[in-house]
């Protein structure tokens, strides 16, 4: 069956139950297909619904010439709401993604340079303008919280930590932190682990491979589902206080929210 011979309300129905990813093998099919696929119409629907918003919060300016340009756009990082988020959008599920920087995370006595120092080293490979280091305390407690109205709703959310290990790093795997995540009543708690050995305890290494030393390892804190009721404040934390020993050498580069992927 020649599909160029179908009506273009028809096809457009058929798009409109489409994913990103479907739209973009579909417009391989037929010329009329590939001119439906392609149009604003059929992309304004994968794009935020607060999309002229979060493009007023970008750092830097996007260009572009059609809304599916825009969209594989904003599927890279963007510097958001003076450089301490950074937003995209998940290519694998069109779902919205963001990443709370160290400074806009509450880490306890990160404030005085005893215990915490604020680096700019480009070496650390961050795409933040600044990354915390322990440099010594018994006391860890990193909090960080985002409204979920800034989140994708009917989607499973997973919040991970991402960090470093210095090569003076000591004492963080002595005893496992506790990580809660909670909205609303629901609370997710896990003991994790602080570790610089590869793949320890589930721990991913991420921007990097196996056999690099200087990649971002994500450290998984929990999951929550946000639904379409309104709007919530998702908390987060890890804490280690129970232990009372000294620990330092841990590089904290912020928090990252992102849907389960789909299989």
């Amino acid at each position: 069956m020649n599909l160029d011979f179908l009506p273009q309300d028809c096809i457009a129905h058929v798009l409109s139950f489409a994913s990103a990813r479907e739209a973009c093998r579909l417009s391989i099919v037929s010329k009329m297909m590939h001119s439906m696929a392609d149009s604003d119409a059929i992309w304004e629907k994968f794009l935020p619904f607060d999309c002229k918003e979060v493009l007023l919060r970008l750092d830097s300016p996007v260009v572009y010439a059609t809304k599916k340009e825009l969209y594989f756009k904003l599927c890279c990082p963007h510097l958001v709401d003076g450089g301490k988020k950074i937003f995209y959008i998940d290519k694998e599920t069109g779902k919205k993604c963001y990443i709370l920087g160290a400074r806009e995370l509450q880490i306890q006595w990160s404030n005085n340079p005893l215990y915490w120092s604020w680096n700019t080293q480009p070496f650390l490979k961050s795409r933040f303008e600044e990354v915390a280091e322990l440099r010594t305390m018994w006391w860890l407690e990193i909090k960080g919280s985002i409204n979920t109205k800034l989140l994708s709703s009917k989607t499973l959310y997973f919040a991970y930590l991402l960090v470093k290990f210095a090569d003076r790093a000591y004492g963080l795997n002595t005893h496992p932190s506790q990580a809660t995540v909670q909205l609303n009543t629901v609370t997710s708690k896990r003991k994790v682990y602080l570790h610089k050995e590869k793949g320890y305890k589930n721990q991913v290494i991420i921007n990097g491979d196996d056999e690099d030393n200087d990649s971002w390892v994500e450290i998984e804190l929990g999951e929550f589902y946000v639904n379409d009721s309104g709007d919530g404040v998702v908390e987060m934390c890890l804490k280690e206080v129970e232990s009372q020993h000294l620990r330092g050498g841990l590089v904290v580069d912020g928090i990252q929210l992102r849907p389960k992927s789909k299989l």
